[in-house]
C-alpha cells in the first residue's frame, strides 16, 4: 500500500497545448494528474476513480464560445460528487459566464492565459478544504461507529510482556503490517492499540472491525462502504472502515474467520491501496496501516483451504504472540490490582486489596478465559463484596466452580447464566477457537459472537 495518499487532479480541455501546460505545472508541484479531452471522457474518469480537484475548460470543439458544454459538464459533476472542488478555465471570460459558473457550483473562475502562482495557490487551497471536509466526515462516522477512545493500560510484569513492549517500541514507528496471535481474551486488541499509539499515525483514527463477526455481505460493506441503492437497505452512501481509517490504522480482529471471497478483495486493497465501495465502479485511494489478530492456527486454516496464504504474507510482516495468562502467572497479581481499582471506583466500593486466600485462588486458577476472565471475576467480586469490606476474599471471586469442584446445580442458575457458563466451557475446551466452538454449539460464528458480546466474554 502506498506510503502517502496521492493528491489527484483531473484536467479537462480539448487543446493539447493547454493540457500539457497544466500537466507540467501541476506535476512539478507533486500532484498526480489525469487528462480528459472531452466532457464525456472527463465524466468517465471521475466515475472510475476518486479525485481531489478538477480543472475544467468551459469551451470545447462542439461549442467554442458559449461555455455551455463546460457548464453542463460541471453540473453533472456536482451531481456525481458535490464535495469535489471544480475550477473552470476559459479564454472567453465574461461577468455573466463567471456568475453562471459559480451559481452551478464552481469554486473559482480562471481566465486564460492564467497566472501560474495564482492557479497553484487556488488548487492548494481547494485541495486542503476538500481533504479537511473528508476528514471531518470520516471522524464523525467513526465517533458513532468504530473509533476507539483512550489507550488502555498494558499491564504485566512477566518477561513475555516486557519483550512485547520492546517489540512494540521498535516496530510501531514503521508502517509494517502486524499480526497479533494468542488465545481468546489475552489482550490482542490492547496490543494493537499500543502499536497505533506509538506510531506516527497516533493523531489519526484507529478503526476496529471484527472481521469474522458479520455475514459476508455485511462485512464487505463494513470494510469498503457502499453507495445508495447498492442493495435493498442501502438508502444512502456509507463510508467503509478503510476510508474511515485513511491516514490512520485499521485493526481487523478475528481475521481467520473472514470469508475466503472477502479475503481476495482485502488482499487487493492491501496490494494497491484502492478501495471500491459496494455498488460503485469508482476507485478511491487510501493510506492505511493494517493490524490484524487471530486465535486460530493460520497454517492449519491455509491447509484446510479456509485462509489465503498470500494474504497471510501481507499481514504478518511482524508477528506478536501473546501467551495465555496461565503461562505468565507473574501478571495475575498486577492485573487483578488494576481491575480492582477500576471496578471499586466504578461501583464506589472502599476495596483496596485481596485477602491471602483470594490471591491463592487466583494463582491456582487456570484462567481458560485469560485476562478477560480475570477482569470479569474481579468485577463480580467487587459486586459481591460486603458494602463496608476493604478487601476481596476467595469467596467473592467465585472461582471454585471453574476449577472443577463444587459445581453449582444447573437448576440454581437463570437461563442466561446457564447459557453463559456453557458457552464459556465450550470455548475453553477449544482453546478460544470461535469457529470450532460454534460448530459444537450448532450455531453460526456471527451468532456466537453476539452471545460473547452480550455476556462480556468476547475478545
Amino acid at each position: 500500500m502506498a506510503e502517502t495518499t496521492p493528491v489527484r487532479i483531473l484536467i479537462a480541455d480539448d487543446q493539447p497545448d493547454i493540457l500539457n501546460a497544466l500537466r507540467f505545472l501541476l506535476s512539478d508541484e507533486g500532484y498526480e494528474v489525469a487528462e480528459a479531452r472531452s466532457p464525456g471522457e472527463a465524466l468517465e474518469k471521475l466515475e472510475a476513480a476518486d479525485f481531489d480537484a478538477a480543472i475544467l475548460d468551459l469551451n470545447y470543439t462542439r461549442d467554442t464560445t458559449s461555455g455551455q458544454e463546460g457548464l453542463d459538464l460541471m453540473e453533472r459533476i456536482r451531481a456525481l460528487d458535490p464535495t469535489l472542488p471544480v475550477l473552470v478555465v476559459t479564454a472567453w471570460s465574461s461577468v455573466a459566464g463567471a456568475v453562471e459558473a459559480m451559481r452551478r457550483g464552481a469554486r473559482d473562475y480562471i481566465e486564460k492565459p492564467w497566472d501560474d502562482e495564482r492557479l497553484l495557490v487556488t488548487v492548494r487551497t481547494q485541495v486542503d478544504l476538500r481533504r479537511a471536509l473528508r476528514r471531518s466526515q470520516r471522524l464523525q462516522e467513526a465517533n458513532t461507529r468504530l473509533q476507539r477512545g483512550a489507550t488502555p493500560p498494558f499491564i504485566g510484569d512477566s518477561p513475555a510482556i516486557a519483550e512485547i513492549r520492546q517489540t512494540i517500541e521498535r516496530i510501531a514507528p514503521s508502517d509494517a503490517s502486524v499480526l497479533i496471535t494468542g488465545e481468546h481474551g489475552t489482550g490482542k486488541e490492547v496490543v494493537a492499540t499500543w502499536v497505533h499509539a506509538f506510531s506516527e499515525r497516533k493523531g489519526k483514527p484507529m478503526v476496529t472491525m471484527n472481521a469474522g463477526g458479520l455475514a459476508e455481505g455485511i462485512a464487505e460493506s463494513e470494510l469498503f462502504g457502499h453507495v445508495k441503492g447498492a442493495f435493498t437497505d442501502a438508502r444512502f452512501d456509507r463510508i467503509g472502515c478503510f476510508e474511515l481509517a485513511d491516514e490512520g490504522t485499521l485493526f481487523l480482529d478475528e481475521i481467520a474467520n473472514m470469508p475466503v471471497r472477502l479475503q481476495a478483495k482485502l488482499l487487493r486493497v492491501l496490494q494497491t491501496g484502492e478501495v471500491q465501495r459496494v455498488g460503485s465502479s469508482r476507485l478511491r485511494y487510501v493510506n492505511v496501516r493494517v493490524l490484524s489478530a487471530t486465535n486460530a492456527d493460520l497454517p492449519g486454516e491455509i491447509a484446510a483451504g479456509r485462509f489465503r496464504e498470500d494474504l497471510l504474507y501481507r499481514l504478518n510482516t511482524v508477528v506478536i504472540h501473546l501467551p495465555p495468562l496461565r503461562e505468565r502467572p507473574q501478571d495475575i497479581d498486577p492485573l487483578a490490582r488494576h481491575f480492582l481499582a477500576h471496578y471499586a471506583s466504578r461501583y464506589r466500593k472502599p476495596l483496596t486489596g485481596f485477602e491471602a486466600d483470594a490471591r491463592t485462588a487466583m494463582a491456582s486458577h487456570r484462567w481458560p478465559g485469560n485476562v478477560r476472565e480475570l477482569a470479569h471475576s474481579v468485577e463480580r467480586a467487587v459486586l459481591m463484596a460486603d458494602p463496608a469490606a476493604t478487601s476481596i476474599t476467595a469467596r467473592h471471586l467465585g472461582l471454585s466452580a471453574r476449577r472443577g469442584s463444587a459445581e453449582p446445580a444447573i437448576e440454581a442458575l437463570s437461563l442466561e447464566e446457564a447459557e453463559r457458563v456453557f458457552i464459556e466451557k465450550v470455548l475453553a475446551r477449544h482453546g478460544g477457537d470461535v469457529r470450532h466452538a460454534a460448530q459444537q454449539l450448532g450455531m453460526s460464528r456471527s451468532a456466537l459472537y453476539r452471545r460473547l458480546q452480550q455476556y462480556g466474554v468476547r475478545e
